[in-house]
């Protein structure tokens, strides 16, 4: 009868070849805690070599590409920008971390501590460089900061890195002018002392620098010199390294990516 039951509940994704592992009880509880713990892992870690490339002049993208072609590694969850958000991966682990110093085996997971802490500088990375593009008084310029949920195709701002930087740079007296296609309105509610545009065209007009943080179709399809028509400081922060830095820099774009 239990067979029958699961065979029915599962029957869509079981018909699409998806895997049924049956384990005993702990193992179970600790599988969508360590996958989310092992992917947070491999993001802080290309983002950690970003922080290495950036003082030697390396390029952390093709590092990512030449290393993701070793099959052990692989490439996928290997791209640097302002980290990861959500309503699961910071949250599994911190609480990961929390429940296995309760069980007296924190040093197991300890690692996970710097995971977070080079997530979180991943943001302030962003902040800083914005700022020192204004020779480090960001106070009164007009800042676009294009996305505001934690990935594209989502709503969705729970513990967002681009909401995040909006907030930041609000809080050091930018003028930030925030554009999402669909995390306008739960965005609105949560931070309402942020300017939100109405389009993307709104969100650039004017802008003395554009701070890219969500990876949008919309924004990775943006044409350099069509948006160089709409601002009034040619200068762009790549957060997620979506765009073609020498396209932008050849449309007369001050370009700047994340460990490029």
């Amino acid at each position: 009868e239990d067979t029958a039951t699961l065979d029915a509940v599962y029957a869509t994704i079981l018909e699409r070849g998806t895997p049924r592992l049956v384990t005993n009880q702990p193992t179970a509880e600790l599988v969508k805690v360590a996958a989310n713990s092992f992917l947070a892992t491999k993001i802080s870690f290309i983002n950690a070599m970003a922080e290495i490339t950036e003082v030697t002049g390396a390029d952390v993208t093709e590092l990512a590409d030449a290393i993701g072609h070793d099959e052990r590694i692989g490439r996928k969850f290997l791209n640097a920008g302002v980290g990861f958000g959500g309503g699961c991966l910071p949250k599994d682990i911190r609480a990961f971390t929390a429940r296995a110093e309760e069980l007296g085996k924190g040093e197991s997971v300890a690692f996970l501590k710097q995971v977070d802490e080079i997530n979180l500088r991943r943001r302030q990375r962003v902040v800083d460089l914005v700022v020192d593009s204004f020779d480090g008084q960001v106070f009164g310029h007009r800042v676009t900061v294009l996305g505001l949920a934690f990935k594209p195709d989502s709503d969705d701002i729970r513990d967002s890195p681009a909401l995040d930087v909006a907030v930041r740079l609000k809080g050091l007296g930018a003028e930030v002018v925030s554009y999402d296609p669909e995390a306008m309105d739960t965005a609105r509610r949560a931070h309402p002392q942020l300017d939100y545009a109405d389009s993307l065209e709104a969100a650039l007009d004017g802008s003395e620098a554009v701070v890219v943080v969500t990876e949008w179709k919309q924004f990775k399809a943006l044409d350099p010199a069509e948006t160089l028509a709409k601002v009034a400081r040619p200068v762009i922060f790549d957060g997620r390294n979506i765009l073609d830095p020498a396209a932008w820099r050849d449309a007369g774009w001050t370009y700047t990516g994340m460990g490029r």
